[in-house]
């Protein structure tokens, strides 16, 4: 089972749902870069569970520990060994699913696969995991800004259910963002998700939606032209998140009802720098980020776990009905935030360690 991510800047989490713990280890982040247990710990409260009514339940604290690669405050090029405790898993809320098949989940998929899961909480398939990739992304941040202290990367819940956030990225404000508990880029959108999300979660059901992300004054020159283009490592880091299950950058689907003449980003002078007038191409041209703005939509699937009964089979191959337990968030949309957002920052800070490494 592969649990790494990146090629220069290296992650690899581990750890299950209900076990002892989760984390991570950093391979790759240079020597000399400021970082504190602080910066980590702001990043995984903004995903951490129990925030509001509107997400899971479950009380954890997700405090942090650095194990190692890091002295007094700074980096020491080394493996940064990154740790959180489990503290409230009620394992005996899935008793029942240690022998059925939960729709939609990874159960079935993990015993054919493997021949054996970690029916509590999910094992690895849980969103706990994303503990690590969290924790990552505050460290690659930390990278990445101290070479280009301008870099911004700006999440926000876009849609919920068939409620439309309709700011415009160039826009979005992160402290509007951060003062809602939908983490909507405004806050009458907040409130209308809000309630979609509730009436969900009263009637045992749940609401997916999509994920937008922008990446401010990003270098130009980031990605390869071919297999490892920025988009394609950017889709493969977003789409390795539990839920997500589709990608878009720039104009994504919508280029096909457009001509070439439409579409094309026409490039201009401003002062010593090249711009391009629209931004069609959402940053990355020819798989290679050229100073605009980074545009990218993820699409979140429905929470799969329901309070209602639902029909499946269990490891007999025998034919139940199955109701959910346990806790979980009616939505994920709000905490899967702060984790596209580390994604975008380890995907950014591996191609600037690549790009430094690619020319005299």
């Amino acid at each position: 089972m592969s649990s790494s991510f990146g090629s220069v800047f290296k992650v690899s989490t581990w750890g299950e749902s209900h076990g002892v713990g989760v984390g991570v280890v950093i391979d790759g982040c240079p020597a000399g870069v400021p970082l504190t247990t602080e910066q980590i710990q702001k990043e995984l409260d903004r995903r951490r569970p129990g925030q509001s009514d509107i997400v899971t339940p479950r009380n954890e604290e997700d405090r942090v520990e650095i194990l190692s690669g890091v002295l007094d405050g700074v980096t020491l090029g080394t493996p940064i060994a990154l740790s959180v405790r489990n503290k409230d898993h009620q394992s005996s809320a899935y008793n029942e699913m240690q022998h059925t098949y939960r729709p939609s989940h990874a159960d079935y998929c993990y015993d054919a696969k493997y021949g054996l899961r970690a029916w509590a909480g999910g094992g690895r398939a849980s969103a706990r995991e994303t503990i690590g990739r969290v924790a990552a992304g505050a460290v690659a941040k930390a990278m990445a800004q101290a070479l280009y202290p301008q870099l911004q990367v700006i999440g926000w819940v876009q849609q919920v259910h068939t409620v439309f956030c309709h700011v415009q990225p160039a826009e979005v404000d992160p402290a509007v963002v951060e003062s809602n508990i939908v983490r909507a880029a405004d806050p009458e959108s907040a409130e209308d998700m809000s309630v979609v999300i509730r009436e969900a979660r009263a009637k045992g059901d749940s609401v997916g939606g999509v994920v937008a992300c922008t990446v401010r004054n990003c270098p130009v020159g980031l990605g390869d032209p071919v297999f490892d283009k920025l988009e394609a490592t950017l889709a493969h880091a977003m789409l390795s998140i539990p839920a997500c299950k589709g990608f878009e950058i720039g104009s994504g689907f919508g280029a096909p009802a457009l001509r070439g003449s439409e579409h094309n980003d026409p490039y201009y002078m401003d002062g010593e720098r090249v711009r391009t007038r629209t931004n069609n191409s959402g940053g990355v041209q020819g798989g290679i980020s050229n100073g605009e703005d980074i545009n990218i939509r993820l699409a979140f699937k429905p929470t799969a776990t329901l309070m209602v009964p639902q029909n499946t089979v269990n490891d007999e191959h025998v034919e139940v009905q199955l109701r959910g337990k346990g806790r979980h968030d009616p939505c994920v949309l709000p905490r899967a935030v702060p984790v596209v957002e580390a994604m975008a920052w380890l995907v950014v800070a591996d191609h600037i360690l690549r790009q430094r490494s690619a020319r005299i």
